[in-house]
């Protein structure tokens, strides 16, 4: 059940809008902040349509666009002017915000950034995309983990970003940091529909986690997305999907305390769980090795594939960008 999109909100439940905003042009700093504008009010438009939502997320790209434009004077500072708006707006209709943001970076390419901003104004998650989605796209790859944080009434909240779901790593390790909420901005276009719909269902149900994904909408000219916004349940059964109208907001709510019955009490599909104590019948405890050559070989830092030489696309050249020099250099946690 979704509470009929959140009109019907149980004790324990979380209700959650997401954004189909309309796909923006933003070539300039006027139209940077005209699109900064548009996303406050989007934001009070989400309290005043629905008073028990509790968070409204926005897509990938909802302020900047499809352009990939990296030019300094477009992006953006976590102590700027676009988020302090963002904060304000959070603050002033007491509702919990996820927004996206094309993050300066003055060591390289610009970061895929997403915000959980909560109904005080304060940011409470912030994250950097681990995945751009090459060779399309030029952003810094993150460097932040997966955090996760808590949310509103009583939910554990994470976060990635659409091509970050087309890995199952990503969603299992929101829920193996306990989230019981995940969240998948995109940008999205037609033909990742398919894509799009199944690794949502999967990343539920392999993970007892609701989904909570959404795309940007409509077109600008050049490019068409394609909205599609999805609340998955923890069975991985599809509660609320919404279709490609651009600037409607589908909501719907989630029971958080549902997923922490099911993780502590399901046997059969206790996935999460039985990753880590294989064969728990047989043997006491299960067995909890790590049986994965591709895991060990990541953490050894030489995950190399057996057609790797064969792989013909290894950088942004075939979409106009130029051949890397500069070598990745991870920050010491």
């Amino acid at each position: 059940m979704s509470g009929l999109g959140g009109l019907n909100k149980s004790p324990d439940g979380v209700v959650i809008g997401l954004a189909q905003l309309k796909l923006p042009v933003v070539d300039t700093p006027q139209q940077l902040a005209e699109q900064t504008a548009r996303i406050v009010e989007m934001t009070a438009k989400a309290r005043r349509g629905l008073s028990t939502m509790d968070l409204i997320v926005f897509p990938e790209y909802s302020l900047h666009g499809l352009s990939m434009n990296t030019d300094p004077a477009l992006m953006c500072r976590i102590d700027g002017p676009e988020v302090a708006a963002f904060k304000a707006a959070c603050k002033e209709n007491r509702i919990w915000g996820c927004f996206s943001i094309m993050e300066y970076n003055p060591d390289g390419n610009p970061y895929n950034t997403g915000l959980i901003i909560d109904d005080q104004g304060e940011i409470r998650l912030n994250y950097r995309k681990l995945h751009p989605w090459v060779p399309v796209e030029p952003w810094e790859p993150g460097d932040l983990g997966i955090p996760v944080c808590d949310g509103p009434n009583g939910s554990r909240l994470a976060l990635i970003i659409c091509h970050d779901g087309m890995f199952p790593e990503m969603a299992r390790e929101c829920a193996y940091l306990g989230a019981d909420i995940m969240i998948r901005t995109a940008g999205y276009t037609a033909p990742i529909r398919h894509s799009w719909q199944i690794t949502n269902q999967a990343n539920a149900f392999c993970n007892l986690m609701y989904t909570v994904s959404v795309c940007m909408s409509g077109s600008d000219g050049t490019f068409d997305s394609m909205g599609e916004a999805m609340i998955v349940n923890f069975d991985g059964v599809p509660l609320v999907n919404g279709g490609g109208r651009p600037d409607e907001i589908v909501s719907g709510e989630v029971r958080p305390a549902l997923v922490r019955e099911a993780r502590r009490l399901w046997g059969v599909e206790n996935n999460i769980y039985q990753l880590g104590h294989r064969g728990y019948v047989a043997v006491k405890g299960g067995a909890t090795d790590c049986p994965y050559t591709y895991i060990k070989d990541l953490a050894n830092e030489s995950y190399r594939l057996p057609w790797e030489d064969e792989v013909v696309v290894k950088d942004g050249t075939s979409v106009g960008f130029p051949v890397p020099e500069r070598e990745y250099k991870p920050k010491q946690r």
